[in-house]
C-alpha cells in the first residue's frame, strides 16, 4: 500500500460537502461498524459496511478537508526519507540524522541515504511529548509550590 492524497487544496464545495458529511456521520462515532448506502453520480449504487476504527478515519479526514486542508494517508509500515521525517518532527534534518546517529530512531541505509519507518518516527515523537508533558507537569507543580501564580 503506498501513501494516498488530496492532490489539492478542497474547493469551496469541496468543504461545504466534508462539513455536511462529517456532521452526519458524527452521529455514528461511537459504533462498532456502521452501515453505508452509497449512490454515485454516475447512477450506480451500493451498500457497504465500516468497522469503527475506519468510520473514524473518514471522519478524521473529513474534519481536515473542512478545514480546508489538503491530507495524506500514510500506512505505519511506510518508508521515509530524513526529510519526510525531520519535517514530520518539526525539526531540521541534520537534528534528525543525530537522533538516528545515537540511535535513537531505528533506520536502514540505501545506498548512501538513510530511510526511517514512519511508525519509528511515530513511537519517538510520542516518547518525547509524553516526556515534556511529565517535564511540563513537574514544572507546574513546582510553581504551586513556591506560589508562583502559574
Amino acid at each position: 500500500m503506498t501513501a494516498s492524497k488530496l492532490a489539492h487544496l478542497p474547493t469551496p464545495q469541496e468543504i461545504e460537502q466534508a462539513k455536511q458529511s462529517s456532521r452526519t456521520l458524527s452521529k455514528y462515532a461511537n459504533a462498532e461498524r456502521v452501515q453505508l448506502s452509497l449512490r454515485g453520480s454516475n447512477g450506480q449504487s451500493d451498500d457497504l459496511i465500516l468497522p469503527g476504527p475506519v468510520l473514524q478515519i473518514l471522519l478524521d479526514v473529513l474534519a481536515e478537508i473542512a478545514k480546508g486542508n489538503a491530507i495524506s494517508l500514510v500506512p505505519m509500515h511506510q518508508e521515509l526519507s530524513t526529510q519526510d521525517a525531520a519535517q514530520l518532527l518539526n525539526v531540521s534534518r541534520p537534528f534528525l540524522v543525530g537522533l538516528l546517529e545515537k540511535g535513537e530512531i531505528p533506520f536502514r541505509k540505501v545506498g548512501a541515504h538513510r530511510r526511517v519507518y514512519l511508525r519509528d518516527v511515530m513511537a519517538y515523537k510520542e516518547s518525547t511529548d509524553q516526556q515534556r508533558n511529565k517535564t511540563l507537569d513537574a514544572l507546574a507543580a513546582l510553581s504551586q509550590q513556591e506560589g508562583m501564580g502559574y
